[in-house]
């Protein structure tokens, strides 16, 4: 009998090493093989980076980060949409200081950080825009006539390049005098989105309710459309890398889009997702591009040279990623962790 036992025990075990050895195997296969569609991809699920995460403590409402923006000291501003507060996180600390905006639900959404340091950002609920001075604490409101859902900011030679998504407009406001210039969109609904600064000098737009991106010339505010070649494209965020190419988060088909001014020719590549819905899109110091897949809560990396995608899993499930900001000093991913009360951060290689 104790014969039998010791038989049937070491068949037990020689079963589970094998069961393991094949399940080795299946995911090896399926890390190391090529994706479908138009750009050939590998993916992997990455061990090389990891989200480490800030709870952010406001309540009533919970807090509901929406941009991140790094000022040069390394700390971390955020637009509160719900709770309609700037906040500013200590990376060092984890502590959270909170400056209630002026104007109740305003719906602080995308910020930026200027070389002066203030702090600005969109009000898009109440048509405006307003600027932090973080040495005082004090907010200056300025509001946008015409432009009643201020969306993305883009700091510029003394101008708060703006666009509007519902008002299919995008606008000026001279950080000195507090002009405003708001200008439209030629195509009904395209919903101006993302809005990013090439190395020319000249700004680019996402059109998120069209096939369509924007390439806006500052000097004269006028805003070309460049059509990219699927119809049912719909870029929403944007990043541009050192040569001038512009890559976007097709939200609606799943992609990960770049297109070259120079050749004016498009190529994109398959989420690792089918069900990806990729939103917040960076360009790392070492020219790895980083997106969301908002609804899978996982960030993404690739490679622009093997054109291979790494998949880094967020912790806290439910998140989405709405918009990231890099800190090229300290080589940090910084992102907004919407719905999950939490602020993101991934330290690069």
């Amino acid at each position: 009998m104790r014969v039998r036992l010791a038989s049937l025990r070491r068949s037990h075990i020689i079963f589970a090493i094998g069961a393991i050895a094949i399940a080795i195997f299946a995911l090896f296969v399926l890390a190391v093989t090529p994706a479908s569609g138009v750009g050939q991809v590998a993916r992997v699920l990455s061990a090389a980076f990891t989200v480490r995460e800030y709870l952010l403590p406001h309540k009533n409402p919970d807090a509901f980060a929406h941009d991140p923006a790094v000022a040069r000291d390394g700390m971390v501003y955020f637009a509160d949409q719900q709770g309609s507060y700037i906040g500013r996180l200590d990376p060092e600390t984890g502590e959270v200081k909170e400056y209630a905006t002026p104007t109740p639900k305003s719906g602080p959404h995308g910020i930026i950080v200027a070389p002066d340091g203030g702090v600005w950002y969109t009000g898009n609920a109440q048509g405006l825009i307003g600027r932090l001075d973080p040495k005082t604490g004090t907010i200056t409101e300025y509001k946008t006539p015409g432009a009643r859902d201020p969306h993305t900011p883009l700091w510029l030679n003394g101008t708060v390049w703006f666009t509007a998504q519902q008002s299919n407009k995008y606008g000026s406001l001279n950080a000195s005098t507090g002009e405003v210039k708001i200008y439209d969109v030629a195509t009904t609904r395209a919903l101006p989105y993302g809005l990013q600064r090439a190395p020319d000098g000249s700004l680019w737009m996402a059109l998120f309710g069209t096939n369509k991106l924007g390439h806006l010339d500052p000097a004269t505010a006028k805003l070309l459309e460049i059509d990219l070649p699927e119809a049912g494209a719909r870029p929403r965020r944007l990043a541009i890398t050192s040569d001038g190419r512009i890559w976007y988060s097709d939200y609606a088909r799943g992609y990960l889009g770049m297109y070259d001014p120079k050749t004016k020719a498009a190529k994109e590549w398959k989420t690792p997702d089918d069900n990806s819905a990729p939103y917040g899109i960076g360009v790392a110091p070492s020219g790895m591009i980083w997106f969301n897949e908002a609804r899978q809560g996982n960030m993404v990396m690739f490679d622009p040279k093997t054109e291979k995608m790494e998949v880094v899993p967020i912790p806290t499930r439910g998140s989405v990623v709405r918009n990231v900001t890099v800190d090229s000093a300290r080589n940090r991913l910084w992102i907004a962790e919407s719905g999950v009360s939490r602020i993101g951060r991934i330290d690069l290689k």
